[in-house]
């Protein structure tokens, strides 16, 4: 399961709705737990890549979520912006 197209846009959708620094204040180890859980993510994660980087659109679909989806959506894009970072630092 992968965010596709614009992370920056996901995130700064997270952001303003207040999802980002509240996450930073939480135990990740938490969200481990989650990883098994995956089905309950999917639909978030497929609506957010049909957005095509529209953040109003993005904010709209994640106004539907519970607290606990949209924190786990955040952790997703943080993973993803690490390895993203990651494999440019390898090259």
């Amino acid at each position: 399961m992968l965010l596709q197209g614009d992370l920056q846009a996901v995130f700064d959708a997270l952001y303003t709705m207040g999802v980002i620094d509240p996450i930073l204040q939480k135990d990740w180890k938490k969200f481990d737990d989650l990883e098994h859980d995956t089905r309950r993510i999917e639909t978030v994660v497929a609506k957010v890549n049909k957005c095509s980087g529209d953040i109003q659109k993005i904010i709209g679909h994640l106004k539907q979520y519970d607290t606990e989806t949209l924190e786990y959506l955040a952790m997703e894009v943080a993973r993803e912006f690490a390895d993203f970072y990651a494999r440019k630092d390898i090259h």
